[in-house]
């Protein structure tokens, strides 16, 4: 089984890999918490890197997973450029339910919180040339079942960023705020929140207060109505992996 979080598709795409070459099935993390997973073997997880930390959503995510301590468990992290210190805290996080983390990899792709800073994550597609060669790598040990954790390393920078308030006041400035004028109230945003933290009120966007900052609804927007860290939305500077489809996002 190939557990995935995914905002704009680089973890999806990683993820539809593995589990076409393993010979896994594939579910969101959003709705693994809800089932009886004890009955796999294997438990793959993807997902992305959030200023070298987990997605903020994830901890609580991770200690709801119901996995057998026999099973063979490994993550595969998608990132712009380190992997910082999210394996420590996933392995640990891990073994207060007794589950020991078997392997970790991490593949670069371009980064999609660049956004915020006014940069273009699409002036970044050349780490895909790399790609290909590190899956090969990451599929090859894991269908050997190795028991190897790459780039796991532990820094004092991605322990800070990590700390309660400074993830706190990341997702205050980095949260999404939308632009009523811009908002055409299409619902996009609402189905691509893996969050489930946007609705609809009067036929405009409303967010909540579970964000999670992975920007989903920013690059999604057809109207470029959002806006994060005080930054406008550039329709060139938006981003979705070039595998995945919009309709690949969209929430059931």
């Amino acid at each position: 089984m190939i557990l995935y979080f995914s905002a704009t598709g680089n973890s999806l795409a990683v993820a539809r890999q593995l589990a076409e070459r393993l010979n896994e099935r594939l579910m969101l993390l959003t709705e693994a918490v809800q089932q009886d997973l004890t009955a796999e073997k294997r438990i793959g997880l993807v997902f992305p890197t959030y200023d070298f930390n987990l997605p903020p959503a994830m901890p609580e995510m991770i200690s709801q997973l119901q996995i057998s301590p026999q099973a063979y468990v490994f993550a595969v992290v998608t990132c712009g450029s380190a992997a910082g210190n999210c394996i420590w805290v996933l392995r640990r996080l891990l073994r207060k339910n007794g589950i020991e983390l078997a392997y970790s990899h991490k593949v670069s792709m371009p980064d999609n919180s660049a956004l915020a800073f006014g940069r273009n994550p699409n002036k970044q597609l050349g780490k895909f040339q790399r790609v290909p060669a590190r899956m090969e790598q990451i599929i090859r040990e894991l269908q050997a079942e190795s028991h190897t954790l790459h780039y796991s390393w532990f820094g004092l920078l991605s322990w800070l960023l990590g700390r309660p308030a400074v993830t706190r006041g990341m997702i205050h400035c980095m949260g999404p705020k939308v632009n009523p004028a811009k908002c055409t109230g299409c619902g996009i945003c609402s189905r691509v929140c893996p969050m489930k933290n946007i609705r609809l009120t009067d036929k405009k966007a409303i967010t909540g207060d579970h964000c999670t900052v992975c920007l989903a609804c920013v690059h999604a927007c057809a109207q470029q109505a959002f806006t994060t860290n005080g930054l406008q939305t550039h329709k060139e500077r938006q981003y979705r992996h070039p595998q995945i489809q919009l309709k690949d996002l969209l929430l059931r």
